[in-house]
């Protein structure tokens, strides 16, 4: 089976190579580090790692760096005697932490799957413990890393239909990979079944709820003022701001043909576009160009820009993790890859500030989370685009039901808060009690 999936994954790696380095290129930055993706590591990597414990935790692209932020502040404390070395698979994600990570975190590129490449990896980094975030399982890792005896955790762990599928399958292939995790952290019941169903240990699978629930949150140290970078491109104090947050390719078009429309009724409404992959920027610059949309490119903001009020319809965020930031300024936040296209973007974040959110009916990769919101009217889902526009034409008619929406969003995001507690908890009783420094408490249920 082995030499069968290491023939297939060979065959497949070369054929997708040219669109593998083409996105690598696109999103820049890919000739740093390189080398790290084929188990090369520098000298400053191996002599972070020589003689210390190790945890190794990975998260797949920006998505999950934010989980896997938040999750490291708070295991940090809890294993003063283990260094935390954490990985990605993106260049936007290797940017992500190294922005908002100290640099006593080791900070790596994941290794390609190849069972020499793994083999290389993991004798570096020598980890007492992997922690994946979500569902990440590449079956040479797992099978090396088990060969070593080196417990492995899927935390935050989700399966989409497609994925679900997917796995059930070829469970000749996963069934024994799903077997040999130490601990699951499912984010709900039916995730938790799925994951039994694919072979996982029953009794090592716990419903511990969405760490995105816990992370979403403005970190303290503000990177820049939103608000003030709005006014410095001439929107004016008070202007009714329509978000688009992480949209997808159709999504920013649609959002531009809404607010031109919206703009008769609301003359100083003003569009904020933030696409889901940054290097898109361009495209969406076209779209807007075709329909008579002014608009500026994040990038091109600098200390001396300073334009007249209304000159402006339209931002175009071609940056990286700063939506957090937009959000805090709109009025109204349209969930993006849900009216377009298929899965869904993450909704807690707009939530945990209090905006009033509007998605279409494609959240399936936050099925419950979005089902949550939109069961405490924190949240409305839209079917179409002509629902689209008229949900947000009556949500900026009526201040006080975006105020109120905001509320039980926020109500929302209390209730189901301390999945990131209940991780620690399992990871470290996983762990040499001369590893930890503070004892877990309460128990895994």
């Amino acid at each position: 089976m082995r030499t069968l999936y290491n023939i297939l994954f060979t065959l497949f790696f070369w054929l997708s190579s040219p669109f593998y380095f083409l996105k690598l290129w696109r999103r820049g930055g890919w000739r740093a580090q390189f080398g790290q993706r084929f188990g090369r590591y520098s000298a400053r990597v191996k002599h972070a790692v020589t003689n210390r414990h190790v945890i190794w935790i990975h998260a797949v692209s920006v998505g999950e760096v934010n989980l896997c932020v938040q999750l490291i502040r708070a295991l940090e404390p809890r294993v003063p005697n283990l260094k935390i070395v954490v990985s990605t698979t993106t260049t936007t994600g290797m940017a992500e932490l190294r922005q908002r990570l100290p640099g006593h975190i080791a900070k790596i590129y994941y290794p390609v799957d190849f069972p020499g490449v793994v083999s290389r990896a993991l004798r570096v980094i020598n980890p007492k413990a992997i922690v994946l975030v979500e569902a990440e399982i590449w079956p040479n890792f797992l099978w090396k890393a088990r060969s070593r005896r080196k417990p492995v955790f899927l935390v935050n762990a989700r399966l989409s239909e497609r994925s679900y599928r997917g796995y059930r399958r070829l469970g000749f292939l996963f069934r024994d990979l799903f077997a040999s995790l130490a601990g699951v952290g499912a984010q709900n019941q039916q995730d938790a079944e799925r994951l039994i169903e694919l072979g996982c240990r029953p009794e090592r699978v716990h419903v511990f709820g969405s760490l995105k629930f816990d992370a979403a949150k403005v970190e303290e140290r503000r990177v820049f003022d939103a608000g003030a970078l709005l006014r410095q491109i001439g929107v004016p104090r008070g202007a009714p701001v329509l978000l688009g947050g992480s949209t997808h390719a159709g999504e920013e078009a649609l959002l531009a043909e809404v607010f031109l429309r919206l703009r008769k009724r609301f003359p100083d409404l003003f569009l904020v576009l933030v696409p889901r992959h940054f290097e898109r920027g361009r495209e969406v610059g076209r779209e807007l160009e075709k329909r008579g949309v002014k608009f500026m490119y994040r990038r091109e903001i600098t200390v001396h820009t300073a334009l007249p009020e209304r000159s402006l319809h339209c931002l175009l965020v071609n940056t990286t993790g700063e939506l957090k930031y937009f959000y805090e300024e709109a009025d109204v936040v349209f969930v993006g890859k849900s009216l377009t296209a298929q899965g869904g973007q993450n909704p807690i974040e707009p939530a945990t500030l209090g905006r009033a959110m509007v998605f279409g009916p494609h959240m399936q990769n936050f099925a419950a989370i979005s089902r949550a919101f939109v069961e405490a009217d924190a949240a409305i889902q839209v079917p179409d685009a002509a629902a689209l526009e008229q949900a947000i034409a009556d949500l900026l008619a009526d201040p006080e039901r975006r105020e109120r929406m905001g509320q039980r969003a926020i109500q929302v995001v209390r209730e189901n808060t301390g999945a990131i507690e209940r991780t620690i908890q399992m990871i470290i009783s996983h762990l040499p009690e001369e590893e930890t420094y503070v004892a877990p408490v309460g128990r895994i249920s």
